[in-house]
This record gives structure tokens, sequence and C-alpha cells, in this order.
């Protein structure tokens, strides 16, 4: 149930022989992951570039020994697809699925915790997680991240996760892993599973939390840093100058009252003894100071 990957992560591709699935699982690979399989129904039998594909999970699961999925299928078959990685006893689920309906995410949601504890779902609608030169699993580019620690990212945002570790990776700041946990109003994993993550990982000696407009999850996690972070944090809050009235970006964007507002987000995280930046390139920049601070 660890949030971290590594050389030792064996990844299994639902979705594998559909063109997200093939380009996403075969790039990868070429990042150096260990993809095992493909699972497809139907499919069963075929080969995606030396990769063997499956009909389902379990059976790929006892032929590969996998303990992680990647699943890149539409809305409509995710939820079931989740529930079949952690029904065949995967350790790691990672889902970049965009418009799963809310009612499904919740649905699936509970049905982990309470069924299949031993399971972690990453996503949905996340750009995955990658623990620079080990493995990288999702649609992020590694191209543009370090090796070598020491900062940790989490990011509710797509696009501002990959400007986060393109940032630190221009000054010379290696990363020791980054997770985008997306942007959904039913996330399978929060800010505070990472942080508390982070905080017990011995290689992270600092963060960087990148939030947004919408609910009260950065609010909640300024509260878990607070009592329980001795790591200093760095973080940005995207969405200050969204317009009132308006839902922005992400599904989970949703603003009530004053509750969920950049401000608000900020404020918190600020009395927290977050080092709160007023944009991405910011963030960097006090990260650079944070850490020629260690």
């Amino acid at each position: 149930m660890s949030i971290f990957v590594d050389e030792s992560t064996t990844v299994l591709v639902q979705g594998l022989t559909g063109s997200q699935g093939r380009f996403h699982g075969l790039r990868n690979r070429d990042y150096g992951t260990k993809v095992v399989a493909g699972v497809t129904p139907g499919k069963g039998g075929s080969q995606v570039e030396d990769i063997p594909v499956y009909d389902d999970v379990a059976a790929a699961r006892q032929a590969t020994g996998a303990n992680t999925s990647f699943v890149v299928v539409p809305p409509k078959a995710a939820p079931d697809a989740i529930l079949q990685a952690a029904a065949a006893g995967i350790e790691l689920i990672v889902c970049i699925t965009e418009g799963i309906p809310a009612q499904d995410e919740a649905r699936v949601y509970n049905q982990l915790v309470n069924d299949y504890p031993g399971t972690r779902l990453i996503g949905p609608n996340c750009p995955g997680i990658i623990s620079p030169g080990k493995c990288n699993i999702g649609i992020t580019s590694g191209d543009i991240a370090l090796p070598g620690g020491p900062v940790g990212i989490v990011s509710r945002s797509g696009t501002l996760t990959y400007q986060a570790l393109h940032e630190l990776t221009q000054q010379g700041i290696g990363q020791t892993t980054c997770v985008g946990i997306g942007g959904d109003p039913v996330p399978g994993t929060s800010f505070i599973d990472c942080l508390e993550a982070f905080e017990a990982d011995p290689e992270t000696k600092a963060v960087m939390m990148i939030g947004e407009i919408g609910g009260d999850a950065e609010e909640r996690a300024a509260e878990f840093i607070a009592k329980e972070m001795s790591k200093p944090v760095v973080a940005y809050v995207a969405g200050v100058t969204a317009p009132a009235g308006k839902k922005m970006g992400h599904a989970g964007a949703i603003i009530s009252g004053s509750s969920g507002t950049a401000q608000a987000k900020m404020a918190a995280l600020e009395e927290a003894g977050v080092r709160v930046a007023k944009n991405p390139t910011e963030a960097g920049e006090f990260m650079v100071e944070v850490v020629r601070g260690l």
C-alpha cells in the first residue's frame, strides 16, 4: 500500500492494446519502468512489442507477479478496471482516466477502503507518479525530472506538476518522488497520505505541495502539516484570479462561500508555517532557498 515506486515495481497496463495505453505504457517502459504485462478483455494471447497481453488482471498477475496496475481505459470501464485490479491483489493502482462520474468514484473509493485495504489508488484524472531515475507510471515526461532528491512533490494539478518538476530540475534540485493526486472530487490518495509518506521517507528532506481552488483538501493538509510535519513545506495554490461564482478547471474545483477559495487555502497554509508562493516560478525559487538551508 506504499505510495512510493522504484526498481522493484512491476507494472501491468490495463488498456495496453488501445492507442493511449500503448503510447504511455511503452513510454513508461522506455524510461526503465518494468512493464511486464497488458490487460485487454478478448486480446489475451497477443503481444504489444513483446509485452504479453492477458484477458484479465488475475491471469496477468498470476503469470507475471505484477504488483502495480496502470489503468488507461475509458471512463465507463475505469471503475470496474480498478476493482478488478484490487480483487486480483494489486497493491498500487494508478488511474489517469478523466471523466469518471463522481458517484462512481465515491463507490469505488469506499469499496477499496472497505474490501481491499491493502490496495492504494492514485487518481483518477491524474498524471501519475514518478520516482526520477527509478520508475515512471503515468503520463509525466521523464525528461523534466531529476534523480537524487531531496524534494518530494504532491500536486492536484497535472500541468503544474510538470512545471514544478521542471522548475526544480532547471535549478539542479532533484526529486525523490512526484505524485499527481488528481483534481477530481474523490481522489484515491490525498495530500495528507502523501505528506505522511514524505515525512517518514528518509530521502525526502523537503516537500513542495501544489493545490488549487475547490474543496477543503488544502485546509486539511495545513492542519496535518502544523501538527505532524517536521520537514519544510513550500506551497502554491492555483486559482487566485478565478472569478467568483464560476467553476474553474477540474471537477473538484467547486467553491462554496468562502470555503475553497485560493485565499482561504493560502491563509491556512501560511498559518501552519508553510512558505506559500504567489506563482509556480516563485515556488521553485522558495524551494531553492529551502534546499540550500538544509
